[in-house]
């Protein structure tokens, strides 16, 4: 049961889901909703109003999600009492998202609620969102209280991305728009500020001096399913690096901000985009790795590669794997190599930060592996979510040498309460209006204005994608890209 004294609770709002019926509203931003409604953290007066273009009413609606929704939340999660609660939240309106009509029912179920907080969350296609916010400007429902939240992908490339943001600009003010990024969501991604800004033992670290290289990993082991046709306009360097390797690289390597302020934090992350060193022509060529997957097997079966996939082309060169040796041009960072990388059907769905410490100037004592293995801290994001710091003690026995022990935290050991969801906390701060976990459009302009080069000289260049093997952690070249420099992957 929710708990209407909890301290934390919202104020009033209205938040209106384009795209109810569809795929992420159903599993994630209504379940998200769910556990903060149980939480207590949704004011009293707090509607959720889902509009799609399904011929339902309300209680038609609701029906539907108390099957299609109930699925996504887990049994010792769910309350029957709590959902009943929940469902009374919750309104559907059909609307034809390109005609006034739909959206002066809408006024008309909103009227004398101007004064409360106002969501309009963008569950939709991006060629819908420039439509929607016309129609909501037209209708007249957009209040000094009204946020926009919307999606990635936000654009193609930086034309696209300004287009897509002009338009935006045309019914919403910055501070009304909430661009996403769900990677921002997480526990863990979040604890990388913590982990950096509220510790004193590792500032000193932070540092070119002490570190010699980071690596950044996002596995999937799943490949594109049935989105073949929509991935294959994508490509893994606009889908995973330009927003989720990017983000996590600016959290790892931006300075202190002055306050948690939204601006302050988001202040910080924007001088590292622009300090990253801009990779253009031959330079993209020989530090990146274009990779597609091919047949391969897992152990529950084999599967096919990516160009057997009945979505995809025949003679399609769109890359399902991408690696970068990155580096930003910073005092605190100069001459640092940053290791990103990201594919489809790798070994294990994996999502890892590696920071390499140097290794001791001159060792004095033996080691079971010969110090070639510095210093690390892992921070693994998923599957389970964990900080493991890699040190050097004296194993037991006569000889005074040396052996590699980890200090482990486990997330799931500390803390025993479920662990929320990444839109659970979007969506409680698109309501309070907190800004700190989304992207200003100065991020978007500068994260595209790094990536569109990479991409052009992938095609001047004609740089095909390298096969690998559905089931391994990507193609031969992205070892010989960090073994060039006697570096290689971490391997757990």
């Amino acid at each position: 049961m929710k708990n209407p004294n909890s301290a934390e609770t919202t104020n009033p709002f209205d938040f209106v889901l384009f795209g109810g019926t569809g795929d992420l509203s159903l599993r994630k931003l209504l379940p998200a909703l769910y556990f903060r409604h149980c939480e207590g953290q949704l004011a009293d007066d707090g509607r959720i109003i889902c509009i799609a273009r399904s011929d339902l009413d309300t209680e038609g609606f609701r029906s539907m999600i108390n099957t299609k929704v109930r699925q996504h939340i887990p049994d010792e999660h769910f309350s029957q009492s709590s959902w009943d609660e929940f469902a009374q939240r919750v309104f559907y309106m059909p609307i034809d998202l390109s005609t006034i009509d739909g959206y002066d029912e809408l006024g008309k179920m909103l009227e004398g609620r101007e004064d409360i907080a106002r969501i309009f969350y963008l569950s939709v296609a991006p060629t819908l969102f420039a439509t929607i916010c016309e129609k909501v400007r037209e209708a007249g429902l957009i209040t000094e209280q009204s946020r926009v939240a919307l999606e990635k992908p936000l654009g193609r490339d930086q034309d696209s991305a300004n287009e897509i943001n002009d338009q935006l600009a045309e019914a919403f003010s910055e501070s009304q728009i909430f661009r996403i990024d769900h990677y921002l969501g997480k526990e863990t991604v979040q604890n990388l500020l913590a982990l950096r800004f509220g510790n004193a033992l590792f500032e000193p670290l932070w540092r070119r001096e002490r570190i010699s290289d980071v690596q950044i990993t996002i596995a999937e082991s799943l490949g594109v399913g049935t989105r073949g046709g929509f991935y294959d306009q994508t490509g893994a360097l606009r889908d995973m690096v330009q927003n989720h390797l990017l983000q996590l690289l600016v959290i790892l390597a931006m300075e202190p901000p002055v306050s948690v302020d939204p601006d302050a934090v988001r202040d910080e992350k924007i001088k590292v985009l622009r300090a990253l060193k801009p990779l253009v022509g031959l330079d993209a060529v020989e530090n990146t790795v274009r990779g597609q997957y091919k047949a391969g097997a897992y152990a529950s079966g084999a599967v096919p590669g990516y160009l057997e996939n009945e979505t995809v082309p025949d003679d399609s060169t769109t890359e399902t794997f991408v690696a970068i040796r990155a580096e930003i041009e910073s005092w605190r960072w100069a001459g640092v190599p940053f290791y990103l990388r990201t594919g489809k059907h790798m070994e294990s769905k994996l999502t890892e930060i590696i920071i390499n410490f140097r290794k001791v100037p001159h060792s004095i004592y033996e080691t079971a592996d010969g110090f070639n293995t510095p210093n690390q801290l892992v921070i693994r994001l998923q599957p389970e979510e964990s900080i493991r710091m890699r040190i050097y003690v004296k194993a037991w026995g006569d000889d005074m040498q040396l052996q590699p022990v980890h200090l482990n935290m486990d997330f799931n050991d500390v803390f025993q309460k479920r662990q929320m969801i990444a839109y659970e906390r979007l969506c409680i701060d698109i309501i309070r209006g907190n800004q700190t976990l989304f992207m200003r459009r100065d991020e978007v302009d500068a994260a595209w204005a790094w990536i569109d080069p990479i991409r052009e000289a992938w095609e001047k260049h004609n740089v095909v994608p390298k096969s690998y093997t559905a089931g391994t952690m990507g193609p031969a070249a992205a070892n010989a890209l960090i073994s060039k420099e006697g570096r290689k992957w971490y391997e757990d």
